[in-house]
């Protein structure tokens, strides 16, 4: 699917396009959602190089990921999406000309979303493609920052339930995604910190003050995000010993139990198993309260193993 974004008379109009339509004027955003070899072919009309698939966005080395050519800059970056309790990667692709930015992607990317309707409300004041680029990344880096203090309420009831909790595998179930999480925001951290260095090294000439102003402040903004990256691994990591811990604690007070158990029953199991012996000399065996007797020294040596037990502080 093929979406124009087109300024007229200040205003932004979204228009579908087709495959044989040509690029309205006055376009500022072009955006492909899972293009067809069809669109791919259409976009490649005015573009100087061949138009990548999913499958050369998904693959380009990192070191490949930023360049420029005829048709401008080209950047790939991954954009943090919400799936469930799940944090993915997504790969955009950024083309931004001198006149328009084109975008494309193949899954639906919560942020160009968000952006799209801040336009449709007219909550934004864009009038460059640049302007629409940086202001993309700087709700990326805004959704990072509250992605991360939703890894750390998370976290914080993860702590009480290792605590509370003596069922612990839907916390190891739980400190796994979490680990998983924040280490997509991190990525994307990385990525996007990347993507705006390569910007501002190579791309300054074609941006205002403001515009520069705004990737200083976004880089900023990433490097104080990076240490809470760094701390959340750091949680991560203790409270995964902790519940490991508390699960060899509660196995240990299990083996306890049944060692405790057994030497408890071994002063009667002594006894019991005197008294079957099959020898002849044996005068109990002939007393009339022998069978009492024999019951009373089980039970009086189990009482006091366990009392001793007790008395050591062992139970």
């Amino acid at each position: 699917m093929i979406t124009a974004y087109i300024y007229d008379n200040q205003q932004l109009i979204m228009k579908e396009l087709n495959i044989g339509d040509t690029l309205p004027v006055d376009t500022v955003w072009l955006d492909l959602f899972k293009p067809e070899d069809e669109e791919r072919e259409w976009l490649a009309g005015f573009s100087a190089e061949e138009v990548p698939d999913e499958d050369d966005m998904n693959e380009i080395e990192a070191s490949a990921r930023f360049y420029q050519n005829k048709d401008g800059l080209h950047i790939n970056s991954l954009f943090p999406q919400r799936v469930g309790q799940e944090v993915r990667a997504v790969n955009v692709s950024f083309n931004l000309r001198s006149h328009y930015l084109i975008t494309m992607r193949e899954e639906d990317v919560g942020l160009i979303r968000l952006l799209r309707n801040y336009l449709r409300l007219g909550r934004l004041d864009i009038n460059t493609p640049q302007q629409l680029f940086i202001e993309l990344f700087t709700l990326k880096v805004d959704y990072l920052s509250d992605l991360i203090e939703d890894v750390y309420t998370v976290l914080d009831n993860v702590g009480h339930e290792v605590f509370d909790n003596d069922e612990l595998d839907d916390v190891f179930k739980l400190i796994t995604l979490q680990e998983h999480s924040n280490g997509k925001i991190r990525l994307s951290l990385l990525d996007t910190q990347r993507s705006l260095r390569y910007i501002q090294r190579y791309y300054r000439q074609k941006l205002s003050d403001d515009d520069m102003k705004e990737i200083r402040e976004m880089l900023s903004d990433i490097e104080s995000l990076m240490p809470h990256s760094q701390f959340i691994f750091d949680k991560l990591n203790f409270l995964l010993d902790a519940a490991m811990g508390f699960t060899g604690l509660q196995q240990n007070k299990i083996s306890k139990i049944f060692s405790v158990a057994a030497v408890v029953f071994l002063p009667p199991t002594l006894i019991a198993s005197s008294y079957g012996m099959n020898f002849n000399d044996m005068p109990e065996l002939h007393w009339h309260y022998g069978y009492p007797l024999a019951l009373g020294l089980m039970l009086a040596s189990a009482a006091a193993t366990y009392w001793f037990f007790k008395l050591k502080r062992w139970l």
